[in-house]
């Protein structure tokens, strides 16, 4: 779900096996869904199902759709009574209005913002609810820096255009909803700091997982000094007792669809 940038390739298998964490994050906001029997609810950027399923489970009829065709075809063969779809977060539509829009870990990677809550409002019929929890204002500084650096070590430029993601903070991004008619009821702000998977070689995991765009100009050797580049800044504030912690911030928001 990235516009403008290098493309952003998706291993399905690696993301379940490492980096479960952000899936199982997002099942804290299912309770702010509370979703009903036979409510119509899409999962924007529903991965490899798991919360899909988690919400299908409460009753709702549930539809997820994902950009990456690796991941929706993990999510079809793990949850095959789901109906998963190939889709954007930025151009999507919908045959009947629903009762909810629900995103978990997706919006900050949809750099069209603007398009993908015209997509949202338009999905919603009046009074349809929309939540979502995404990376905020300050998400991941200290490892953006540490990009940036390590490239311009490596003589090459810092990065900016390569960068994938959007990170609002709270009035920013409830302005962005409310030009397209949905009201922000709720939206919170918050450090997440993130425990990652994997030990010594999790940071590198999560760069090859999350931030491949920074790293599709260089290959090689140059390739590995960039990524311990980014390491050897890092580890000093982000390394303790073998597990790496990442500066995560979130903005969840929960906003309601004008009539």
């Amino acid at each position: 779900m990235i516009d403008d940038v290098a493309s952003q390739t998706w291993d399905a298998g690696l993301y379940d096996d490492k980096h479960a964490f952000v899936w199982r994050y997002g099942a804290e906001l299912l309770d702010l869904l509370d979703a009903q029997p036979g409510e119509r609810i899409l999962d924007l950027g529903a991965g490899t199902g798991h919360l899909t399923a988690a919400i299908a489970a409460k009753g709702a009829a549930v539809t997820g759709i994902d950009a990456s065709p690796e991941m929706v075809e993990q999510a079809r063969a793990l949850y095959p009574g789901i109906d998963f779809r190939l889709g954007d977060a930025a151009a999507f539509t919908v045959d009947t209005p629903l009762d909810a829009v629900f995103s978990n870990a997706t919006l900050h990677w949809v750099r069209a913002a603007d398009d993908a809550a015209s997509c949202i409002s338009a999905a919603l019929r009046p009074s349809g609810r929309f939540v979502a929890e995404l990376g905020g204002h300050g998400n991941i500084a200290s490892v953006v820096d540490a990009l940036y650096a390590a490239r311009r070590e490596e003589g090459l430029a810092a990065g900016e255009a390569l960068n994938p993601w959007y990170f609002p903070g709270v009035g920013e991004y409830a302005s962005l909803l409310e030009r397209h008619g949905v009201e922000v009821t709720y939206a919170s702000l918050f450090d997440r700091p993130t425990a990652l998977e994997g030990g010594e070689a999790g940071l590198r995991s999560w760069l090859a997982m999350f931030a491949s765009s920074f790293l599709s100009d260089v290959a090689g050797a140059a390739r590995e000094r960039v990524i311990a580049g980014v390491e050897q800044r890092l580890r000093p504030r982000c390394y303790r007792d073998g597990v790496w912690t990442v500066d995560y911030r979130r903005l969840r928001v929960v906003a309601i669809r004008g009539g």
